[in-house]
């Protein structure tokens, strides 16, 4: 019994160690930060529609035709 307690304790400190490496890693690092939005309209439809989408003249949306 003494074996299975001394293993059990191993486990847990390595579990420990790992979730306390990888809860520094998360709070350590700091993101870069990213621009979501643009300050043209135009600009960020030309960003998310596909280069092969052709965009309507009225502001529809493109329709994909090969899904």
């Amino acid at each position: 019994m003494k074996f299975e307690s001394q293993i059990l304790a191993a486990l847990f400190v390595a579990c420990f160690g790992v979730c306390a490496l990888v809860m520094g890693a998360m709070l350590k690092t700091t993101p870069t930060p990213v621009q979501l939005a643009s300050t043209s309209k135009v600009a960020a439809i030309v960003l998310v529609a596909p280069a092969s989408c052709t965009l309507p003249t009225d502001g529809a949306s493109c329709a994909r035709g090969n899904d």
